[in-house]
């Protein structure tokens, strides 16, 4: 049976990093966007560094987590961090992800923030013009500050539009938005997403990830 693929963002600890170096991690995220857990692409190398010390069977891939950048800044920053995934959680268009991938060797995943007051056609029709132009498809709560990252869960019967939809362009579905080691069992035993995104949940203060919090999360979603 397919495990739940499971992704740990906004690390900026290279000590916490490597205390999780035995646990079965596939995505490391590092926010690059303005944020509390916002780190340089300096910082984002040294962590990097860490994934190749990695315990495990397989090296989680990095992700850098972006919101509205452009070409240019990535460009100079994939030059110092190499990334494997370059997830974009602002405003960027459809034409964007793609020169995106086009121009990088990198997958391009697109976050969107689910709005419950927002009509579900128009949620997904603004959905349907980025098939063909990523790799994935994070959905997230709302934030009107950041867009996305609150800490505080949606209304996860919106979910199987989103799964659907991603099914059919052939691409994974990740879930974020307050997740933590109390409420992951009952979404991935009601939806069964290819994949789930924690950070706030695992830690013990804003921006600190807690290691104990870690280990709990990853536990309950490789059932180990």
């Amino acid at each position: 049976m397919m495990t739940t693929a499971l992704k740990i963002c906004g690390l900026q600890s290279v000590e916490v990093l490597k205390s999780m170096i035995n646990l079965p991690v596939d995505y490391i995220g590092f926010v690059f966007a303005k944020s509390r857990r916002q780190v340089s692409p300096q910082q984002a190398a040294g962590l990097l560094q860490v994934l190749q010390e990695w315990e495990t069977d397989n090296i989680p891939s990095a992700v850098g987590v972006f919101v509205n950048p452009d070409l240019e800044e990535l460009e100079v920053l994939l030059q110092e961090a190499k990334l494997d995934v370059v997830q974009l959680h602002g405003q960027e268009s459809p034409q964007f992800c793609r020169e995106v991938k086009e121009r990088f060797p990198v997958s391009v995943f697109k976050a969107v923030s689910i709005e419950s007051e927002r009509p579900e056609m128009e949620r997904l029709s603004a959905l349907q013009s980025y098939a063909g132009c990523i790799d994935g498809l994070l959905i997230d709560t709302y934030d009107p500050v950041y867009g996305g990252g609150s800490g505080r869960t949606f209304a996860w019967d919106l979910i199987p539009p989103y799964q659907q939809w991603a099914k059919q362009q052939g691409i994974p579905l990740f879930v974020a938005g307050g997740l933590d080691s109390d409420n992951i069992t009952q979404l991935m035993d009601q939806y069964a997403p290819y994949g789930v995104d924690v950070s706030s949940g695992v830690e013990s203060a804003p921006g600190v990830k807690d290691i104990n919090k870690v280990t709990a999360f990853v536990e309950r979603v490789k059932g180990i």
